[in-house]
């Protein structure tokens, strides 16, 4: 750029980095400080656009230095001509080479940046809906991702091992290379989509995911795509996405792209593709990978869409999107109030807003519905909006959130702004929502989320007879004009379409026109769709008092009639009597009589699927008396998830019961949900003896201190050492897990807890060696994704070291290279070692082996030869390469395709005790288990098997079935 002094945008950065260098500030900490973006942050540090005067005075403020001499710079910059300035480009990858044209691969990922970076944010800007635009490097916010560890180094399905791993979503994608993220309406998944696909062009992807960088982003709304008939083949993809570049694509270039894997292939919403065509739409995806291998891919889906391990076969990692933590929470409603501050015209406005984020911050912490209302970032925006729009006072309830908001955008700004006539048309609340519920009703019996905006504008034309104050006003185009301009709830994603800014509006309105249009026979035949399950909902919250009791009849009913949906359309009228106010006692009582055969939940997704019909499911939640084993875990996991003083009580109640015992996993992962020291006080302590201790939180972190000494605590948030040990008990504390080691520096912490014999570490991306541990007295170490180039020299100065996992791409060979202690009795390694498996016959006194990748006819024979080998794990398997394995009596299986190769077993593992089955991820039709019968004496486990053969060869107490199958009833 040549000299700095010649450039005073070079000469700002310089200053800047100069800056932040003395005060000896990290990036994540000047982005803390300032509130700003990470692409704001660098993109000031780097000189690569002039930074706005607000990014520049945050930057002043958190550096601890005048503003006016850099504001001059910035404003002798802002005087140059900057090349591509407002785009910024992928610097390592295309350098600026002024007066060249750009390639169409630079043109793209310009038009990539500009077209996704901004947010359409609800009730920003009340005044002015079409600024009501957020930049998406201010707005992004890194939510909090969960994955069910399905080969995370357990050992066997009885071991305490987390029900989900959860982590921030850039480290939870970091080692993934196709995903399926699954998400609640509004809880941020396309914008998790747009900032990838913008950070990917800019070439401003985080460390964590450097695998990712230099890749070509193509984002597929499925919602415009489904519109347009069959789903695009590459050569498609930015016609059908009306990408304005389509035409001047080279001859093959997507191709090209694909096959080099060098795309990131981002498809938003399964859900919004209609239930029959879900099969064509796996096809296409199947169609894609297999011909596309190397490329990325992230798919994004409502929950209830498709089932568990849907994409799974085809090598895809499912995560799902948590609610917002309070402390998401806080920093959003921060961010929002930043963002309106930006556009208030007046000094009064902005103070005013200080004022109202404050009270704000503060409400959302003390109110706990408030709290759960505004767990997802469009319900906060909301909340954000409301407050502001009514000086403080909200809304207690869902439906009277989306009835505030509605008033709010539709009417209530323009009458306090004075903005009596826009574009000519004046149209009353009422008459806005007749026409809106039209068309929202349209889209929702149509199985569609945007529909062409000339049938939009008929649908408007053939509303106007019928409504002659508004049509005198203008045509049925004016109208639709004014209604996308001045609603703030339609928009117009391309000039030839129209869809709602977002979907919860879309059913909101849709389930008020089938209520008025007394259409509760179609309601009720498409309740068992997923895309109607909140139209329904919603259908019962506004219905009147008979007719809301008619309308759960009519699905109890239905759920009688139909045993291939009654589970789905019973919870779906338990789901929906917290929304109606008023119910008969005898139709209430006929809701919950069918919710209780389905109680006691027996697994995590039945509980999370009984949590989610909100607090008056404590009610008919049975315990802690009476229940078995696979149901006492996830009766505790539906109330804490629940939240509230009641389930507080509920949980209470049930620590009381089970003084005695060990306590269940769900009890202590339950604590983040409620106020840390109280919880650690009247439910964890009776269990301080045996509780292994999950820290989420600041909070639960503090009130370790309540439950000391510590004899066993997993960290999942990141923490320093210092934070870490300051509650533990050098003398007591026997096992520690810290799976977010991000900010460790070296590991000196842990030789001040001298009775540690357990240590798991995860994530820790700043360290280079593992030399700290040497000569220290552990009998088990588990590193779990560690940054490559780690040295892990040390493992050979661990002289009591027996268990040994790894998972992370290790430096060596071939496993003959390790230098672990030749007296490992269990050694547990991830499919992403990258190294071979030859070498493991060295640790002859091998009791217990993990292994996720497939092994070779080679590598399968020195497995055989292990002396002491009795338990076996494995997943992304070939029996057809196996040589006989005698000594094995444990077996656990985790097939990543239908055909588990069951009839292989008893030739392999013939004398077998125990065999464990997790079908979750190849989900086959039919799983047979006849060729089992051979082996004498064997117990079979079966995790989610959809239908099971061969069980009448077995006593009926050698096969147990996971979740334990329900009795049919009516």
């Amino acid at each position: 750029m040549g000299d700095a002094h010649e450039d005073p945008l070079a000469e700002l950065a310089l200053r800047l980095r100069a800056l932040r260098a003395q005060r000896g500030l990290q990036m994540s900490g000047l982005q803390q400080r300032t509130a700003l973006g990470r692409t704001t942050v660098s993109q000031a540090l780097n000189g690569q656009v002039v930074p706005s005067e607000t990014t520049l005075v945050a930057l002043a403020k958190a550096l601890g230095t005048d503003v006016e001499p850099l504001m001059a710079l910035r404003e002798a910059a802002a005087r140059v001509p900057q090349v591509y300035q407002g785009s910024p480009r992928r610097v390592t990858r295309r350098p600026v080479r002024p007066r060249v044209q750009p390639s169409f691969e630079e043109r793209y990922l310009s038009y990539v940046t500009e077209r996704h970076s901004q947010l359409t944010v609800v009730g920003l800007d009340l005044s002015r809906p079409e600024r009501a635009r957020w930049p998406l490097d201010a707005a992004y916010l890194s939510l909090e991702l969960a994955e069910r560890p399905e080969d995370w180094p357990a050992g066997s399905e009885e071991s305490n091992r987390p029900s989900v791993v959860v982590k921030r979503a850039e480290h939870a994608l970091a080692d993934c290379r196709r995903v399926l993220l699954r998400g609640l309406a509004g809880s941020g998944k396309t914008t998790l989509l747009q900032w990838l696909a913008v950070a990917t062009a800019r070439d401003e992807l985080p460390e964590e995911l450097a695998d990712w960088r230099g890749r070509i982003p193509f984002i597929l709304p499925l919602r415009t795509l489904v519109r347009r008939g069959p789903l695009p083949e590459p050569h498609d993809f930015l016609s059908a996405v009306g990408t304005p570049l389509a035409a001047s694509q080279p001859e093959g270039w997507a191709d090209a792209v694909l096959a080099r894997g060098e795309a990131l292939v981002l498809v938003d919403g399964i859900d919004e593709v209609p239930q029959e065509q879900r099969g064509a739409t796996r096809d296409w995806l199947e169609r894609l990978l297999a011909a596309y291998g190397d490329a990325r891919f992230v798919v994004t889906t409502r929950p209830s869409a498709v089932p568990e391990g849907w994409l799974t076969s085809s090598r895809f990692t499912e995560l799902s999107v948590r609610p917002m933590s309070t402390a998401d929470i806080g920093v959003f409603v921060g961010r929002w109030h930043t963002a309106a501050r930006h556009s208030a015209a007046t000094d009064a406005e902005r103070s005013q807003l200080n004022a109202l984020e404050a009270a704000l911050q503060v409400t959302v912490r003390a109110q706990r519905d408030l709290a759960q209302l505004s767990s997802t970032p469009l319900m906060c925006a909301l909340i954000c909006a409301l407050h502001r729009d009514r000086r403080g006072h909200l809304p207690h309830s869902r439906m009277e959130l989306y009835e505030a908001a509605l008033s709010m955008l539709l009417v209530r700004r323009d009458l306090e702004r004075s903005i009596d006539v826009p574009e000519g048309i004046q149209l009353t609340e009422h008459q806005s929502v007749q026409l809106l519920q039209r068309l929202a009703y349209w889209l929702i019996r149509n199985r569609q989320t945007e529909m062409e905006r000339t049938t939009a504008m008929a649908l408007v034309d053939d509303a106007l007879p019928a409504m002659p104050t508004v049509a005198e006003q203008g045509t049925a185009d004016q109208v639709l004009t004014h209604l996308v301009g001045r609603s703030g709830l339609l928009r117009q994603p391309t000039m030839d379409t129209v869809d709602f800014v977002h979907r919860t509006f879309q059913d909101y309105l849709g389930a008020k026109a089938a209520i008025e249009a007394h259409d509760f026979p179609l309601l009720v035949n498409n309740a068992h769709d997923d895309q109607w399950e909140d139209v329904l909902r919603m259908a019962v919250a506004h219905a009147r008092p008979a007719e809301s009791a008619d309308l759960l009849r009519r699905l109890v009913e239905r759920g009688d009639a139909e045993g291939e949906h009654r589970g789905r359309l019973h919870l779906l009228a338990a789901a929906s009597l917290q929304y109606a106010t008023e119910i008969e006692p005898e139709v209430r009582r006929l809701v919950e009589q069918r919710a209780r055969v389905l109680m006691p939940p027996r697994s995590p997704e039945e509980a999370t699927t009984l949590a989610a019909l909100g607090p008056g499911i404590l009610d008919l939640l049975p315990g802690p008396e009476g229940l078995e084993h696979d149901e006492v875990g996830p009766v505790i996991q539906t109330a804490a998830t629940i939240g509230g003083d009641h389930a507080y009580a509920f949980l209470s109640r049930f620590a009381q019961s089970l003084a005695h015992e060990s306590a269940p996993y769900e009890l202590v992962d339950g604590w983040k949900n409620f106020d840390s020291a109280p919880y650690a006080r009247d439910i964890l302590l009776p269990f301080r003896d045996c509780l292994p201790l999950v820290v989420h939180t600041h909070e639960q972190r503090n009130a370790l201190r309540l439950l000391a000494p510590i004899y066993d605590v997993t960290f999942q948030e990141a923490f320093t050492a210092e934070e870490i040990i300051e509650h533990l008990s050098p003398e007591h504390t026997h096992e520690l897990n810290v799976y977010s080691g991000q900010v460790l520096t070296d590991l000196k912490f842990v030789r001040q807890l001298p009775a540690l014999k357990e240590l798991t570490l995860s994530e820790c991306e700043q360290l280079t060696h593992i030399e700290d541990l040497a000569g220290l007295p552990l009998s088990s170490l588990s590193l779990l994704q560690f940054p490559n180039g780690v040295s892990f020299d040390a493992l050979a100065s661990l002289p009591e070291l027996t268990k040994l996992a790894l998972y992370a791409r290790l430096p060596w060979t071939s496993l003959e290279e390790m230098p672990a202690p030749l007296d490992l009795t269990a050694l547990r390694l991830a499919r992403w070692i990258d190294t071979p498996l030859r070498g493991v016959s060295k640790w002859q006194q091998l009791e217990e082996l993990v292994i996720n990748s497939a092994p070779t006819p080679t590598e399968w024979r020195e497995i055989s030869s292990l002396p002491h080998l009795t338990e076996l794990y494995i997943s992304e398997y070939d029996l057809m390469q196996a040589a006989p394995i005698p000594h094995v009596t444990y077996l656990q299986l985790s097939p990543l395709d239908a055909d588990a190769q069951l009839h292989l077993v008893p030739d392999i593992f013939p004398n077998l005790k125990k065999l464990f089955v997790n079908c979750r991820a190849s989900l086959p039709d039919i799983t047979d288990i006849t060729p089992l019968e051979r082996i004498d004496g064997l117990q079979v486990s079966l995790h989610y098997a959809q239908s099971v053969v061969g069980l009448e060869g077995f006593s009926p107490d050698a096969v147990h079935l996971y979740p334990r199958p329900r009795i049919a009833s009516t």
